[in-house]
C-alpha cells in the first residue's frame, strides 16, 4: 500500500535481506545446533539478561504470529462463507490448536511437505492464470496504476516505507532456528534456501501482477484476503476458493508452528531458571500443558486489545520479529569474536552481517514512523514481559530484601513474621543450593578468572565445581595454586576442585550429571576447537561460557 505501484521493488529488497540472513543463520546454527534461536546464541555468547530479552521478543513474535495467522485464515474462509464471524472464529481456531498441543500433537514433516507442495502449486496456478489474464486484457490497468501520483511523497520514501511494511512477508523465516534439534543434519540450510527462493520469487511477481490486474484503489479494500480477490478476478470463483483453502492450510500450519515453538522455547528458558518451575509440569502425553494454556490466554488477550485488527496485530509481530532478527545478527558478531574457535560449516562475512543488521534497523524505524500506535501496543506487552523476567532473574535478591523487610516489621507481628521468615529462608536456601560445574583442561588463572566473573554476574547461586578430567602422569599442582588464589579473590563463591580420571565426552558428562543431580544446562565448558571430537549438541545442553 505505502509503496503503491513500486511495491514489487520493495519486495525484491526484502528478498535481498533474506539472502543476507541465510549465511548469518547458517553460521550460528552450524556452530551451535541447539534449539532456542536468538536466545540460544546469545546465551552461549553473552549474558543471560541479553538472552532473556531475545526470549521475550521471540515469545511475543510467536504470540502475534499465532493470532495473525488464525485471523488471516478466517478472513480467507470468510471470503467463501460471508456470514462467518471472523473474531469468534479466530478464537475457536486458537482454542482448537491449544487442545491439539495439549494432546501432544506436534508438527509432522510429511504434513509440512504436503502443505508446502499444495502452496507452491496454488501460487504457480495463480501466477500462470494471472499472466494469461494480462495477455487477454492488456496492460491498461498497469498504465493506469503506474501513472498515479506517489502517495508517500517521492520514490525513495515509497520504497523505504514499502520495504518496512513488506518485512512482514518473511514471517516464519526465524522460526526454523528454534527447532534445530528436531531436524536431521543438513535440513536447516535447505529450509532457509527454500524459504528464500519462494519469498524472493513469488512475492515480487505477485505484487507486479497485482498492479497489472487490480486498480490500486481496490487493493486496500481487499487487503485481508487480497490473493483470493486476485484469483477471483483472473480465474473466477474456483481459483478464489483454491487460494482461500490454500491460505487456510498454510496459516493454520503457522498457528501450529507457533504453539510447538513457544512450548520448546518456554521449556528451555524455564530449565535455565528464567521462568518458574511451575511451567515444567507435563501431562501423560508429555506436553507442557501449562505453557500451552498460558500461551492461549496471551493470544486471546492480544486479540481483544487490538480488537482483531490485522494491521495492529501485524505491527506487534513486525516489531518483535525485527528485534529478534537484529539480535540474531548481533549474536552472529559475538560468535565471531568470542567463540572464534568453535567449528562451523559456513561463515558470514562481517561486513555483510553489519549491512543486514542495518537494514533490519531501517525497517524497524520505518514501522515506527508508519505505526507509532502499534509500537505502543508492542511496548504494552514487551515491558511487562521484561519486568517479569527481571524479577525472576533477580528473585534471590528480592527474596533477601523481603526477609529484611519482614525482620524490620517483626516486632508488632512477631508470630506471622517468624512463619513467613522461615518459608522465605527455605526458599532462599533452595534457590542458592544449585551447584554449577566447569570442565577445565588445566586453564591458566586468567581463563579461570573469566569463569568466576561469569558465574558472579549471571547466576544467582555461588557453588561451583571445577572438574579436571585427568590423564595418567599429569600433575595439577599449578592449577590447585591458581584456584587457591581465586578462592581468596572470590570469597562469595564456594569452589570445589575435583579430579576425575578418564576421557572427557558425553558419557562422563551424563555420569556426573546423574551422580551429582546437576542438570546439564548448569554445566559449562570453554568453546571447543576444530580437534574436538564431538558436536556441541551431543553434550546434552552443556553451555559455552568462554
Amino acid at each position: 500500500m505505502y509503496a503503491g505501484q513500486f511495491a514489487w521493488i520493495s519486495l525484491l529488497i526484502v528478498g535481498l535481506v533474506l539472502f543476507l540472513f541465510r549465511k548469518i543463520y547458517g553460521e550460528v546454527v552450524g556452530a551451535i545446533p541447539l534449539n532456542g534461536g536468538a536466545y540460544n546464541v546469545l546465551l552461549n555468547t553473552s549474558t543471560k539478561r541479553l538472552a532473556s530479552l531475545a526470549a521475550a521478543l521471540t515469545i511475543l513474535s510467536y504470540m502475534a504470529t499465532a493470532v495473525i495467522s488464525a485471523s488471516e485464515a478466517m478472513h480467507y474462509l470468510a471470503s467463501i462463507y460471508k456470514a462467518l464471524p471472523v473474531d469468534y472464529s479466530t478464537t475457536v481456531v486458537l482454542l482448537c490448536f491449544t487442545g491439539l498441543a495439549i494432546l501432544g500433537i506436534g508438527e509432522s514433516a510429511i504434513v509440512a511437505v504436503i502443505i508446502f507442495i499444495i502452496h507452491l502449486s496454488t501460487l504457480s496456478i495463480l501466477v500462470v492464470t494471472s499472466a494469461w489474464f494480462i495477455m487477454m486484457h492488456g496492460l491498461e490497468i498497469f498504465h493506469l496504476n503506474w501513472s498515479l501520483p506517489i502517495q508517500s511523497g517521492n520514490f525513495t520514501t515509497a520504497l523505504f516505507l514499502g520495504f518496512a511494511t513488506a518485512m512482514l512477508g518473511i514471517s516464519g523465516f526465524e522460526s526454523s532456528a528454534n527447532f534445530v534439534e528436531e531436524q536431521e543434519h543438513g535440513v536447516f540450510p535447505k529450509t532457509l534456501r527454500n524459504m528464500w527462493a519462494v519469498v524472493s520469487f513469488f512475492n515480487p511477481v505477485i505484487a507486479l501482477i497485482l498492479i497489472c490486474v487490480i486498480p490500486l484503489a481496490l487493493v486496500g479494500e481487499h487487503q485481508e484476503s487480497l490473493l483470493a480477490f486476485l484469483g477471483h478476478t483472473t480465474g473466477g470463483k474456483w481459483l478464489a476458493y483454491l487460494v482461500s483453502i490454500d491460505a487456510v492450510l498454510v496459516l493454520c500450519g503457522a498457528v501450529l508452528t507457533s504453539f510447538v515453538g513457544v512450548s520448546g522455547l518456554l521449556e528451555r528458558i524455564t530449565l535455565d531458571r528464567i521462568l518458574p518451575n511451575y511451567f515444567l509440569k507435563k501431562n501423560k502425553r508429555g506436553s507442557n500443558y501449562r505453557i500451552v494454556i498460558a500461551f492461549f490466554i496471551l493470544c486471546v488477550s492480544v486479540l481483544v486489545v487490538t480488537k482483531g485488527h490485522v494491521a495492529a496485530l501485524a505491527g506487534v509481530y513486525t516489531f518483535s520479529f525485527l528485534a529478534v532478527m537484529a539480535l540474531f545478527g548481533f549474536g552472529n558478531l559475538l560468535l565471531k569474536f568470542k567463540r572464534s574457535r568453535l567449528p562451523r560449516p559456513e561463515r558470514a562475512n562481517g561486513l555483510i552481517v553489519l549491512i543486514a543488521i542495518a537494514l533490519i534497523i531501517v525497517a524497524f524505524i520505518g514501522n515506527i514512523i508508519l505505526h507509532l500506535d502499534y509500537f505502543y501496543t508492542f511496548l504494552n506487552y514487551l515491558i511487562p514481559t521484561l519486568l517479569f523476567i527481571a524479577i525472576m532473574l533477580n528473585r534471590a535478591f528480592i527474596v533477601k530484601m523481603c526477609i529484611e523487610l519482614l525482620e524490620y516489621i517483626s516486632k508488632p507481628f512477631q508470630k506471622i513474621v517468624i512463619k513467613s521468615n522461615k518459608y522465605l529462608q527455605k526458599l532462599h536456601t533452595k534457590i542458592n543450593a544449585q551447584e554449577f560445574v566447569f570442565f577445565t583442561k588445566g586453564d591458566n588463572v586468567a581463563v579461570l578468572n573469566l569463569v568466576m566473573q561469569y558465574v558472579q554476574s549471571n547466576e544467582t547461586t555461588k557453588k561451583l565445581k571445577i572438574v579436571n578430567i585427568k590423564s595418567e602422569n599429569h600433575s595439577n599442582e599449578l592449577l590447585r595454586k591458581d584456584l587457591e588464589v581465586l578462592d581468596r579473590a572470590y570469597p562469595e563463591i564456594d569452589i570445589d576442585f575435583i579430579e576425575i580420571p578418564g576421557v572427557f565426552g558425553p558419557d562422563i558428562i551424563d555420569e556426573l550429571s546423574k551422580k551429582w543431580s546437576i542438570p546439564k544446562n548448569f554445566m559449562f565448558i570453554g568453546a571447543p576447537g576444530n580437534k574436538f571430537p564431538y558436536r556441541v549438541s551431543e553434550l546434552g545442553g552443556v553451555r559455552l561460557i568462554m
